[in-house]
């Protein structure tokens, strides 16, 4: 196991480490230094800010694997009722630039039931080659048999990197299918690329709250496996003159089995706009002080015929449903308008709307940190600014 140790005759008792550790791991007694390990997480950050080098970090060797054969680029498709998920074309997008890069093909895996249509569009979208897995027992994600089928074709084909959704189904079933191919995985990804001199995928996601973008790096084992924040990235064009070939696959009942079923499907009842595929949403947040007004915001998302989010610190409050939060924390939309409506703007929030093709914050407080994101604000009373804006919008839309 690695270890880290404060090296006595070496430190000084100066203090200078104490603030540089993220986890609050460093006390000192006897004017020594002393290393909590239940909360060390061996970041490093306390060696690099001690200047008399009294602390030392012992790390095992890393095992590499034999990645030689590994190559390729593999996107995990999601699909329901046989039509593909737009968060799918978005990884296809990315998945093309990279391939093309790497100089390798770009696949597809997608498993359910009645499926050759999705099949075809996914070519269309830039697939090389597709991994089909048709049958009934598929016809609704589960993450047993769809985890063995996957982690099957990683081990038959092996490809150099796999990219899923960071969706409600890509964070059930990627991680069981990195265990089973025992490698790495960095999850909510925000960007993707290649080192080209060093043919690896470097994945930057945010960390420490969204306070920092941190890039991972999966040097050792294969496949690089990362999942995707929808919304993040653009979705790959559709070209119907595109060739590919579909490969079907199929299981035996072992393969298929699962010790959980899905009963029954219950759509959300609800006549509001998808929030992920509206192009306006309008967004409430602490300033709106009840849940009552959330109407507010309610009818001018109607008034702009759009979508209604709210920040965590509304949703936290139960003033309004955790599908409707947009944040680190809920979901990464990216619409041609965004409306922020009594909202500060932590960083939380913003990485989940920062994409936005426009953003218009109203906020009373002029400091607000959503102003510095805003391409327009308006610094006022959310009780007033918002119906008059509304008035005028209905007047203006006929709505």
């Amino acid at each position: 196991m690695s270890d880290i140790e404060i090296i006595q005759d070496k430190c000084v008792g100066c203090g200078a480490c104490l603030p540089s550790c993220p986890y609050g791991a460093i006390t000192l007694q006897d004017n020594l230094a002393v290393i909590d390990d239940d909360k060390c997480t061996l970041c490093g950050a306390c060696v690099a800010s001690c200047g008399f080098d009294a602390i030392l970090i012992r790390k095992d060797s890393v095992e590499k694997a034999d990645i030689s054969g590994f190559k390729g680029v593999w996107v995990f498709a999601e699909q329901k009722d046989g039509q593909v998920q737009s968060i799918s074309y978005e990884l296809m997008g990315e998945g093309r630039k990279l391939a093309d890069t790497l100089g390798v093909e770009l696949a597809a895996v997608i498993m359910g039931h009645n499926i050759d249509q999705a099949c075809q569009e996914l070519v269309w979208r830039g697939a090389d080659k597709v991994y089909a897995a048709d049958d009934p027992a598929l016809e609704h994600f589960c993450d047993e048999p769809y985890a063995r089928i996957m982690a099957d074709l990683i081990k038959e084909y092996q490809p150099e990197i796999v990219l899923g959704g960071a969706s409600t189904i890509g964070r059930a079933l990627i991680p069981k299918v990195a265990i089973k191919a025992r490698t790495g995985l960095t999850a909510d990804c925000t960007s993707l690329a290649i080192d080209e001199e060093k043919r690896i995928l470097l994945q930057t996601r945010p960390a420490f709250g969204g306070n920092i973008m941190a890039t991972i790096i999966c040097p050792n084992h294969r496949p690089q496996m990362a999942t995707v924040r929808h919304k993040v990235m653009k979705e790959a064009e559709c070209d119907k003159t595109r060739k590919g070939q579909i490969i079907k696959k199929s299981y035996d009942k072992a393969t298929l089995a699962s010790r959980t079923s899905v009963a029954q499907v219950i759509e959300e009842a609800t006549n509001m706009i998808k929030l992920t595929e509206a192009d306006i949403i309008v967004s409430g947040g602490r300033g709106l002080k009840a849940p009552e007004n959330f109407k507010l915001v309610e009818n001018l998302a109607r008034a702009v015929g759009g979508a209604v989010g709210a920040s965590r610190a509304a949703v936290d409050a139960g003033w309004i449903p955790y599908s409707h939060q947009v944040g680190q924390t809920g979901k990464t939309v990216a619409p041609k308008l965004y409306i922020a409506c009594g909202i500060s703007g932590a960083i939380q929030h913003l990485v989940g709307m920062q994409s936005s093709d426009c953003i218009i914050a109203v906020n009373k407080d002029p400091e607000a940190p959503i102003f510095k994101v805003a391409s327009y604000g308006i610094v006022g009373d959310v009780f007033e600014v918002l119906p008059a804006l509304t008035k005028k919008l209905q007047e203006t839309c006929g709505k």
